[in-house]
């Protein structure tokens, strides 16, 4: 039988459509592949994921998957579909090499913050107080020039994009505030450019506006939390593609901890920055990061801790404490020491003629004995006011302690050792305490609260805290 005229013709276009379709399923097939997010194991990978298809290797697939497609148009299916910039082909390769990007400057990172560890001189470690000062001063550097926040806009601004700026849960607030509503060069308002991505509710106003006084039933804010996190997971891409391992929460409640149970992936995966780094209540030092409980009174430091008097101005007495009587490790300091000696002055209540910053500021060590929970502000006080802080609690992990070095300013005293406060504290010899003092003044920086935020400032702190566990390095 003869073929009609013009069959040739409609068949070759009909085989070219069919080639083009196939090439398009094959590059989507392999772009899907390729994208993938480094978690895996750990809360993030210390090294860069395994090698993906480039995205010239993708277009090399794609015309030899043309060409057998015309070779063979039974292996196709005709459709007049052709690339364009709008398609979701050049979508996945823009957010590929997204990606590909991120990893590549955290690699780069890795390596010099390694090669750095090697070098430093005394000049970089005033009063001895980092562990590693060429690690840290190079891994400071390059959070400085890498580091990208996306912050969810999502919420109810009552709870979510705002919290208490002062008095002593401020922490939480200064730092949800300078994240939401300061220009800084950390956030960015592309998420697939961040490293990390920040849930801004506040514990403390959950707590103000959804906890019932007297109750003793913290459902509401674990709730709160459980359908935030269903929120931006169903919103968004980002927390299903690592269980939430590179989100993180912040929060200087007592509650928050349990708070954060409201989602199992929040609280096992999930950094949560902590003033209750308790580590026998699930905190996990190896994700999450110790918050400084700091009381802003009216919003500032008390003014007579700001200033305090020069190093060579004696300190009359040996020791100062007051504070009430909150759980066992100040039951224990209270069995032996309160109103028992005079030169360590142990108070419940301080008599009407005392004044607290004054009487810091007259003493040489300060005690800082955990409460009801393992977190004091007394810590950042004692620091301010140049008086030793002598660290009374367990399970307590301390605040910047992947670099810090705090025997270089503070004193630790187990619990069991509080009868033989007094002999430990005065067997200090003079030198080491005055280098304990100079370590408090270079450290102090470290510690301030600053509007706008200053490098090196707690604020700094603690992104450079969230950087190293995106970085999955420890010094």
């Amino acid at each position: 039988m003869m073929k009609r005229s013009g069959d040739d013709g409609n068949g070759g276009v009909i085989y070219a459509c069919l080639g083009v379709l196939c090439c398009v399923l094959v590059v989507s097939v392999i772009a899907v592949v390729s994208v993938r997010f480094s978690v895996s194991g750990s809360p993030f990978r210390s090294s860069v994921s395994a090698p993906t298809v480039s995205f010239v290797e993708l277009e090399k697939k794609a015309i030899a998957a043309t060409a057998v497609a015309n070779r063979n148009p039974s292996r196709a299916i005709a459709s007049d579909l052709s690339f364009s910039p709008n398609s979701s082909f050049s979508r996945k390769s823009t957010l590929v090499r997204k990606d590909d990007k991120i990893q590549e400057g955290l690699a780069r990172a890795r390596a010099a913050i390694r090669k750095a560890a090697g070098v430093g001189n005394l000049s970089m470690n005033p009063g001895g107080i980092y562990r590693n000062p060429g690690a840290f001063y190079q891994s400071y550097k390059e959070m400085e020039r890498r580091f990208k926040v996306y912050v969810y806009e999502d919420g109810d601004f009552i709870i979510v994009h705002n919290g208490p700026c002062k008095n002593i849960y401020a922490s939480e607030g200064r730092f949800i505030s300078e994240m939401e509503h300061v220009n800084n060069n950390f956030r960015t308002r592309d998420p697939h450019s961040a490293h990390v991505y920040f849930m801004p509710f506040s514990v403390t106003w959950m707590v103000k506006f959804l906890y019932v006084p007297l109750s003793y039933d913290i459902e509401p804010l674990k709730e709160f939390v459980s359908d935030y996190v269903r929120l931006i997971s169903t919103k968004y891409p980002f927390w299903n593609r690592s269980h939430g391992a590179d989100h993180f929460m912040l929060s200087c409640h007592d509650w928050a901890p349990v708070a954060s149970k409201g989602n199992d992936f929040l609280y096992n995966t999930s950094v949560r920055v902590l003033c209750n780094a308790n580590t026998s209540e699930g905190f996990n030092p190896q994700k999450d990061v110790s918050l400084p409980e700091i009381y802003l009174y009216n919003g500032v430091v008390s003014p007579k801790l700001q200033s305090p008097p020069p190093a060579n101005i004696s300190r009359p007495y040996l020791g100062f404490f007051a504070g009430g009587l909150h759980g066992h490790v100040r039951k224990t300091l209270f069995d032996h020491w309160k109103g028992n000696d005079s030169d360590l002055r142990v108070y419940e209540y301080l008599p009407k003629d005392v004044d607290y910053p004054s009487e810091m500021l007259r003493s040489k060590f300060c005690l800082c004995p955990s409460g009801y929970e393992v977190a004091s502000p007394r810590v950042v006080e004692a620091m301010y006011a140049e008086c030793v802080p002598v660290m009374l609690s367990d399970h307590y992990v301390f605040p910047f302690s992947d670099v810090l070095n705090w025997e270089a300013f503070s004193v630790q005293v187990n619990i069991s050792d509080i009868p033989r406060l007094k002999e430990i504290l005065v067997a200090v010899p003079e030198d080491k305490y005055m280098k304990l003092k100079e370590g408090l003044r270079a450290v102090r920086k470290h510690f301030e609260l600053n509007r706008p935020a200053l490098r090196f400032d707690m604020f700094h702190m603690i992104l450079h805290s969230i950087w190293l566990r995106r970085l999955n390095l420890r010094f």
